[in-house]
């Protein structure tokens, strides 16, 4: 083979790899088997070559040219390369919309086909409104209801509305003049209340540190607290407490025991009665003493030997006394020094 025709070769791939690049760079693959058809647009401003062609929000195609139409209104026509597996007809519907970002975009929305497309069909387009349309559309409604609010608000602020907010400012105007008046009469007044909420704020903060002192202090007796041996105080304490329950406990049982002789004296009746008899006996004799000494005591002046008799009564612990008269010898007195 010749030089020449190797050449001639290497250039007509290089050509070939150049067109396939570009348009592949344009979002074109010329050797797709992709199907071809096209949709007319009165304007198609922020549309790119390449742009995506989607179906139900997924991509099915891009847009692979556009061309304007001079002999119809400058109106322009856009190729649209599908996937081949898409089934377009005549109920098939191209929308050339855009997101707020800017980009545009085509939509394409199926129906029930009479006829099938194969490529290089017209497909019916819709063009929405912009988004400029829609602002004004909403807008001039507004505006407009804006304006009349306006005249409303002009007719109703006449003259004697004007005079009476002109009157309200210059009140306004008077009262701010007597408060800056009043201000100034009193300004010795307020400096002292400054001062003396500057001293306040001083006493406030020393006290502050004074209640830090005793949180601190309030801290360090509670880890002494916590550290102290309170655990076997109070073990102790219950073991004390344990020991006066059995005393007291033994104690109330030997008070009870009716063998023992501080149950037998505290719970024997004839002790009682005996210890009541004996007490009310000496009481008798006591009130008998008073009353007759002479029965109990003798004074012989000149002594003597005769016999005495002494009377006795005795209280039984049944309660019935008893009388006995019984004879005392007497020994010779002395008789007094006079």
């Amino acid at each position: 083979m010749s030089k020449e025709i190797k050449v001639a070769l290497l250039t007509i791939v290089a050509i070939a790899a150049l067109v396939i690049g570009y348009n592949f760079l344009r979002g074109s693959n010329v050797l797709s088997s992709d199907h071809t058809y096209y949709a007319t647009y009165p304007k198609v401003e922020g549309l790119n070559v390449g742009a995506m062609v989607a179906l139900n929000g997924i991509k099915v195609g891009q847009v692979k040219s556009m061309q304007l139409q001079p002999d119809k209104d400058n109106s322009v026509r856009v190729a649209l390369e599908l996937q081949k597996d898409i089934v377009v007809g005549d109920s098939t519907t191209a929308s050339l919309g855009g997101t707020l970002l800017g980009s545009k975009g085509i939509t394409l929305t199926l129906g029930k086909n009479t006829k099938v497309y194969t490529g290089g069909e017209e497909i019916r387009t819709v063009t929405p409104s912009s988004i400029t349309d829609a602002f004004q559309a909403k807008a001039l409604p507004v505006l407009d209801t804006v304006g009349a609010t306006l005249s409303h608000i002009n007719g109703f602020l006449n003259r004697d509305a004007q005079t009476n907010i002109q009157q309200t400012l210059l009140g306004a105007r008077g009262t701010t003049e007597a408060l800056q008046k009043l201000i100034v009469d009193n300004q010795r007044n307020i400096n002292q209340i400054t001062r003396n909420l500057a001293q306040m704020s001083t006493a406030l903060n020393k006290t502050t540190g004074k209640l830090d002192r005793i949180a601190v202090n309030f801290s360090q007796l509670s880890d002494s607290l916590k550290a102290a041996p309170v655990g076997p105080a109070l073990r102790r304490l219950n073991a004390t407490m344990a020991e006066a329950q059995t005393t007291v406990a033994s104690l109330n049982r030997a008070l009870n025991d009716k063998k023992g002789s501080m149950g037998k004296l505290l719970n024997d009746t004839l002790l009682y009665n005996n210890l009541n008899a004996t007490a009310a006996s000496s009481n008798d004799l006591l009130v008998d003493l008073k009353a007759n000494p002479k029965r109990y005591v003798h004074f012989s002046v000149f002594g003597g030997g005769k016999e005495k008799s002494k009377v006795e009564t005795t209280k039984k612990p049944n309660g019935t006394t008893t009388t006995e008269v019984k004879k005392v010898e007497t020994t010779p007195a002395l008789a007094p020094m006079k």
